[in-house]
């Protein structure tokens, strides 16, 4: 190569970075603690491949509603998956992203992932504060031959609006009736007793730190911080542990095609299904204030689901199925457009 073509080439590499830091964005986006794995390997890996980045903050479902319709953020994130109507009401719409599952954890001297079952009844009595030591006999019924101690069980929930609660509330509720009369479900309800840690981090500390206590998280987070699970009944009488096979299981019932793509995974049918599975979803304001801005928030979930499934798989969750990927492009296309009535999600 001629030292003017390699002048001119090198000069041609230069103009092309200035280029893309010119027009690199920093976007934001705020809600579900659920997905926080996920979505800080993809943004790292994104932010390697266009110089764009993605700050997400960790706060909670009910924050990352808010967020989004405050328009504060460009991408909201929720584990609860909101109606129509509300997105109507609030012009938003609404696609999953990653989906996994939600696991009862305990801190029991002996005790390892997988060791102790329970019971949706059991749980239930739990969290309502019935069943208050470990030894109580419904719990040693389950467990034949398991050595459990004569201790009294410390409770922990999530303290902040949560989605991770409502999926946890919505399962109790949905298996057992004294549940569903006496607290209900929702991303926060009125806990009988235990105490309240921020985000499935803050559950998880507490669990770790607590003797004899037991919470809910997601499933990455206990085994980040080697905590022990528990099986539990699903709706087919099978005792099943929180593995990506159980989740793919319940997932495989879904329906992408509800409106606003709600699907609830909540105890599904099925001899292998995890029953606290969920989807976790984006929420997008239909009317973006800067459409550049809007068009690389795409880009960021065009890509992530598309490249980002061996990230997901990774670290434990379940990609969302191509088939309904297929049908969030659809409504990228037909729902989301600039001033001008045109597209901003031009496939």
């Amino acid at each position: 190569m001629s030292t003017l073509r390699l002048w001119l080439h090198v000069l041609g590499l230069s103009l092309l970075l200035i280029s893309r830091l010119g027009f690199a964005l920093d976007l934001t986006g705020a809600g579900a603690s659920l997905p926080y794995p996920v979505y800080a390997k993809w943004a790292a890996a994104f932010y390697e491949e266009t110089g764009h980045k993605v700050n997400y903050q960790s706060m909670g479902s009910g924050g990352g509603q808010q967020q989004i319709v405050t328009g504060t953020v460009d991408f909201g994130a929720s584990d609860d998956p909101v109606s129509e109507d509300w997105l109507q009401a609030h012009d938003l719409i609404q696609f999953p992203a990653v989906a996994g599952g939600i696991v009862p954890i305990v801190n029991l001297p002996g005790i390892a992932a997988g060791d102790l079952r329970l019971t949706p009844e059991v749980l239930a009595d739990i969290y309502l504060g019935v069943i208050r030591r470990w030894n109580d006999e419904a719990i040693e019924a389950l467990n034949p031959g398991l050595s459990l101690p004569n201790a009294e069980i410390v409770v922990v929930y999530r303290s902040d609006g949560s989605g991770t609660t409502y999926v946890w509330t919505d399962y109790l509720a949905s298996t057992t009736t004294q549940w569903e009369r006496k607290v209900g479900r929702g991303k926060a309800v009125k806990w009988p007793l235990g105490q309240g840690g921020k985000g499935n981090e803050g559950v998880a500390a507490y669990v770790q730190q607590l003797k004899y206590a037991i919470g809910y998280i997601e499933y990455s987070y206990a085994n980040q911080n080697q905590l022990a699970w528990v099986q539990l009944m699903n709706r087919a009488g099978y005792f099943v542990a929180p593995e990506q096979r159980t989740f793919r299981a319940a997932m495989e019932q879904a329906d992408w095609q509800v409106p606003g793509m709600a699907v609830n995974l909540t105890n599904q049918p099925g001899a292998d299904s995890w029953p606290i599975t969920a989807a976790s979803f984006i929420l997008l304001r239909r009317k973006a204030k800067s459409v550049e801005r809007r068009r690389v928030v795409l880009e960021f979930f065009d890509w992530a689901l598309t490249h980002g499934s061996q990230v997901v798989r990774d670290l434990g969750y379940i990609p969302i199925p191509s088939s309904a990927v297929n049908t969030l492009h659809q409504q990228w296309s037909q729902t989301l457009h600039d001033e001008a009535g045109n597209p901003v999600w031009d496939p």
